[in-house]
């Protein structure tokens, strides 16, 4: 059995819709377990993120990079850093801006950097782009052609309801990504343990 924690903020909706997407997709992996925890609550959840074999972090990405609460949880982890209690746990990371690029990828690279400085094994995407010929469209998956991690936008104007299901999606399968990757470091270790 796996553990997958999606650990992420969310100011107006559209990146908990985002995070429930990859926990859905993380879920429907065969023997994994997926939980959602809120930075708004992770005074409760420490345990959860160490018991977990893999975290995936989401933050929306406000002017350039990762919101003020999602960047508190990230300096309020430095006691988990300095004993490197999440060492070699597998991470990855999401995004959701109004804009279609609107510095999404600072935003995954501070999650990457926050994950490698605890020394975590990073996934990326694993998809290759979409919308991207011209027989494309907006409902290809991954049709912003992200590949360090899933990266979602919806209109400004508009609720969570309005993130295109190709979003989604693509956000599903970084969920299922990392939990077929988890279950899969899980086995090699037993087999070296065995």
């Amino acid at each position: 059995m796996s553990k997958i924690v999606i650990v992420y903020h969310s100011g107006y909706g559209h990146t908990a819709a985002v995070a429930k997407a990859v926990a859905r997709g993380a879920a429907g992996v065969a023997d994994t377990t997926a939980q959602l925890v809120s930075v708004d609550d992770i005074a409760k959840h420490w345990a959860d993120l160490d018991e977990a074999d893999a975290i995936i972090f989401g933050s929306p990405t406000y002017m350039g990079g990762v919101s003020a609460p999602f960047k508190s949880f990230m300096d309020a982890s430095a006691k988990v850093w300095f004993v490197q209690g999440w060492k070699d746990k597998l991470a990855a990371g999401f995004t959701h801006s109004g804009s279609q690029n609107g510095d999404k990828f600072n935003t995954v690279t501070q999650l990457f950097t926050f994950a490698k400085q605890h020394g975590m094994i990073w996934a990326g995407l694993g998809l290759m782009p979409g919308n991207n010929t011209s027989k494309g469209s907006n409902s290809d998956l991954n049709r912003l052609g992200g590949f360090s991690g899933a990266l979602t936008q919806s209109n400004n104007d508009q609720g969570a309801e309005a993130i295109p299901a190709s979003d989604l999606k693509t956000a599903e399968a970084l969920g299922a990504r990392v939990a077929a990757v988890a279950l899969r470091l899980a086995r090699e270790q037993e087999s070296v343990a065995a």
